[in-house]
């Protein structure tokens, strides 16, 4: 399986920038995204890890979901991603992370939807939270591929906002600093 090169290049290249790491934690995907950022060009510098907890009992001791929460929505919320993605990075000791859940099959408990919700954490903040809905007759392992590949330009762009905020700290900063000499 081959995922957008150029994609995981770009990200690579700009955590390596940075000097900063990420981590992941899948469910619906089911080690998708793991493969992806595994195929990463020097992937062990920017690529802590992750984990694929499928079951509740395993999002509730790996990831502290909340296990009556968790329940109640059969572990397929935002706020579930969100509590995924904050706990991964704690648990990796990484600056970014990625968290999914959701169906990738019509089921009963899904109303017979496919969907799935992903966040991304960066230093402990949630900063983005999105939600994928796709056909219902989307075949299993096509709905894991399209949410990986989605996931993965949506995490492309918090990146990019994230350089651009940087530099423009950076020049503020540099700035402050001339006027201060001068």
């Amino acid at each position: 399986m081959e995922f957008h090169k150029k994609l995981l290049e770009y990200i690579g290249q700009s955590l390596m920038t940075a000097d900063e790491t990420v981590a992941v934690a899948e469910s619906v995907t089911s080690g998708c995204l793991q493969l992806a950022f595994s195929q990463m060009p020097n992937a062990s510098l920017v690529y802590k890890g992750g984990m694929t907890a499928y079951t509740l009992p395993m999002k509730v001791k790996l990831l502290n979901v909340n296990q009556e929460e968790a329940e109640k929505c059969d572990c397929v919320s935002e706020n579930i991603a969100e509590t995924m993605a904050l706990n991964v990075a704690k648990l990796y000791e990484t600056d970014w992370s990625i968290a999914t859940t959701g169906y990738c099959t019509p089921i009963r408990n899904s109303s017979y939807k496919i969907f799935a919700f992903f966040s991304f954490s960066y230093k402990g903040e949630i900063i983005h939270t999105g939600k994928l809905e796709l056909h219902p007759k989307t075949q299993a392992l096509n709905a894991q591929l399209y949410y990986t590949e989605f996931i993965l330009g949506c995490f492309k762009t918090e990146v990019s906002k994230n350089r651009e905020v940087q530099s423009r700290l950076q020049l503020k900063i540099n700035g402050n600093e001339r006027i201060k000499v001068s």
